[in-house]
């Protein structure tokens, strides 16, 4: 018997039920196995990806592993895409936060993101082209941040769109929102793309622009 893959997934609500069946044996998968999977934030499953992708000496390499569409496009050469297993909406995008008294250009604002090469850091990037002043810091703890004052703003991810009004903060642009009106295209959030040393399980590689 093959020794298990490794997997790695966030503890996000959308990530453990999207693979549910899978770690429990719902789904027939012949001779693959797969190890206790990993939980993790995002970005740490984007970084372990690309340090693999670099080469670089890990303790944690994973097999299969979910990472942000925008880290995507820089491990190419050691992971590839299955054709199916890519998570993509509407009106389930970041969303860009600070506290109601935030007087300021968001262009001069320091902003929390939840990781550099996370679909939210891109988004940003994108809307906000002349912003620079970043912080990074595990996506639960950004709202906490913005409303202690340790960042202007910040850009949430996962349930976080659902309670940052708990908080006392306010929504200055829905990313995704924006994203659906400049392109008409669903949001590209996340992708489980396997190891290409794994062979002969069916994949395709994203088509460049």
């Amino acid at each position: 018997m093959a020794p298990p893959l490794t997997i790695g997934y966030s503890p996000c609500p959308n990530d453990t039920f999207i693979f549910y069946a899978l770690m429990h044996g719902k789904i027939p998968l012949r001779n693959i196995h797969f190890a206790p999977p990993l939980l993790e934030d995002v970005e740490t499953l984007n970084t372990w990806a690309m340090n693999r992708s670099m080469n670089t000496t890990l303790d944690t390499r994973l097999d299969v592993t979910k990472v942000s569409f925008h880290a995507l496009g820089h491990i190419q050469d050691s992971y590839t895409m299955l054709n199916a297993g890519a998570a993509l909406g509407r009106g389930c995008g970041p969303l860009l936060i600070t506290r109601p008294e935030q007087k300021t250009k968001p262009s001069s604002w320091k902003i929390a993101i939840p990781g550099k090469y996370t679909t939210a850091a891109l988004l940003l990037k994108l809307f906000l082209p002349e912003h620079s002043e970043t912080i990074m810091m595990p996506f639960d703890t950004i709202m906490e941040a913005v409303k202690e004052g340790t960042a202007d703003a910040g850009v949430i991810i996962h349930e976080s769109r659902f309670t940052f009004q708990k908080y006392g903060l306010v929504c200055v642009q829905d990313l995704g929102e924006w994203w659906e009106k400049e392109t008409g295209l669903p949001i590209p959030l996340a992708v489980s793309p396997p190891v290409q040393a794994l062979g002969s399980l069916p994949s395709k590689k994203p088509r460049k622009p």
